[in-house]
């Protein structure tokens, strides 16, 4: 990845205009990724400032983070190809990320040139300004939930302008230095592009009937033990992948059902395709899940000659449905998923395959682990990720949740951040009164305490150093306590 630097917004200085030729000493920018010649040349720059220019080092300031092989180096260079200044990105330097990315990246060695800070046409602080800039987009682009530096003081204003926020002073070397940490949006960002309009939509459809219910993956129906959960599938899911669409149509219901603890009874599905030819291919990848989970499909209604569309709605019974707004304040927080299988082809980051390979034996067994658990709140994880399906939970329950990040399950093959935000197949945010008896969890199943209901609103991430940061800053649906 490349990225050009435009001065007019990386370092606020008026581009002239096209007919008037740039001052001779202005120098055209790019910020690369370092090859093997840039980062030594990044290294050497780092012996001239630091070692032998500020005196910070003595004979060297090489540390672990050049020895680790996830780290990148981003370097400035001129037109001509002279590298003016890098800057690193790595894992926080901490016991728990050594073996383990859990996606806490930091910034460091950020340097520039000695003659490049005195030039007319580019300033120390408009390169350093385009390497932090470009070192942002680049953890963000890693998966990054938290990305922090240690500055020095005198470097402080520089990151606070470009939008840091400052977290505390440190004293590093003798030398005044100001710890600061880069806002990472991610996850908010999947809440409110899947979640944040509910409340207002669905303001004026509230049954009376689903009293404690309200905004859960599934309805109790009234005067009766059956509950009903209806989930549609994005239509360009449908017209990319429609045989894996029609599964995950009864996956989805299904997993509805079993986070209120529900058996299922049968599904009802509606299709929309522009052929037959379209249409059977959507009913291939449904009757290939009904037949895996042994679920029948009790009736629907099929359209042909329109857009794709798929919906399904699912029957279950409970005598004793479990809420999603369950939780009280001092509750534990519980990840328990089915962490096998791999990322879908073509979803790389965004959809986990845990239930295609799976028995029936063990996908009706999957079912049964809300029923078993006997939490005092459930929620499957769905489209919003699991930070967002947990701050779901919390904003129905009126409480905020904490998560331990270290202690979330996750896949050995996924990425801290695209694990909580992605959808995961099977997995289900629940809170207990702090028990140590899980009863009888399928053996190919995890199931861990993974953080806790606190007074306050959204979801923060607790990281290993005992620092939180803000994952959801408020409710994510703003549908309220149920």
């Amino acid at each position: 990845m490349t990225i050009e630097l435009d001065h007019g917004i990386l370092t606020g200085r008026r581009r002239a205009p096209a007919d008037v030729p740039p001052p001779r000493d202005e120098r055209d920018v790019l910020v690369v990724e370092a090859d093997r010649r840039d980062v030594e040349e990044h290294r050497r720059l780092r012996r001239e400032v630091f070692v032998h220019e500020q005196g910070l080092f003595g004979e060297h300031d090489h540390d672990r983070a050049d020895d680790d092989p996830r780290t990148v180096v981003l370097v400035a260079r001129t037109v001509d190809g002279q590298v003016v200044g890098g800057v690193r990105l790595h894992p926080a330097p901490h016991p728990s990320t050594e073996s383990r990315d859990l996606g806490w990246w930091r910034g460091s060695r950020l340097v520039v040139r000695s003659d490049v800070r005195g030039a007319a046409g580019v300033g120390a602080a408009g390169v350093g300004a385009a390497l932090v800039r470009a070192a942002c987009a680049w953890a963000e682009s890693l998966g990054a939930l938290r990305f922090d530096a240690i500055v020095q003081a005198r470097y402080h204003r520089l990151f606070t302008r470009l939008g840091w926020t400052t977290t505390g002073e440190v004293d590093l070397r003798g030398r005044p230095h100001v710890a600061l940490e880069w806002p990472i949006g991610r996850v908010q960002r999947v809440v409110e592009a899947t979640k944040s309009s509910l409340g207002g939509l669905l303001a004026d459809l509230g049954g009376s009937g689903a009293s404690g219910f309200w905004g859960d993956d599934g309805a109790p129906v009234p005067g009766s033990d059956l509950v009903a959960a209806c989930d549609a599938i994005v239509p360009s899911m449908v017209e990319r992948d429609p045989e894996w669409a029609g599964w995950c149509a009864v996956l989805v219901n299904l997993n509805d059902l079993a986070a209120m603890g529900a058996s299922p009874v049968g599904l009802l599905d509606a299709v929309g395709a522009r052929d037959a030819s379209f249409a059977r291919r959507v009913l291939s990848g449904l009757r290939a899940a009904v037949q895996a989970w042994d679920v029948p499909v009790l009736g629907g209604h099929t359209q042909l000659g329109v857009a794709p569309a798929l919906s399904v709605t699912a029957l279950g019974r409970t005598a004793d449905p479990v809420p999603g707004g369950g939780a009280a304040v001092g509750q534990q927080v519980r990840l328990t998923a089915d962490l096998g299988g791999g990322w879908r082809q073509g979803y790389t980051g965004s959809q986990w395959d845990s239930s295609s390979h799976r028995s029936r034996a063990e996908l009706q067994a999957l079912g049964c682990v809300v029923a078993d658990l006997r939490p005092t709140a459930a929620k499957d994880v769905s489209m919003s990720g699991l930070v967002g399906t947990t701050g779901m939970l919390a904003e129905a329950s009126g409480v905020r949740a904490l998560l331990d990040v270290e202690h979330v399950p996750t896949p050995t093959d996924a990425s801290v951040g695209d694990w909580f935000t992605c959808f995961p197949g099977f997995a289900m945010v629940t809170t207990d009164r702090r028990r140590a008896d899980l009863g009888e969890l399928p053996a190919f199943v995890t199931s861990h305490p993974c953080g806790e209901t606190v007074e306050g609103v959204g979801v923060g991430l607790r990281w290993p150093d005992g620092v939180v940061t803000e994952a959801v800053r408020g409710p994510v649906t703003g549908m309220g306590a149920a």
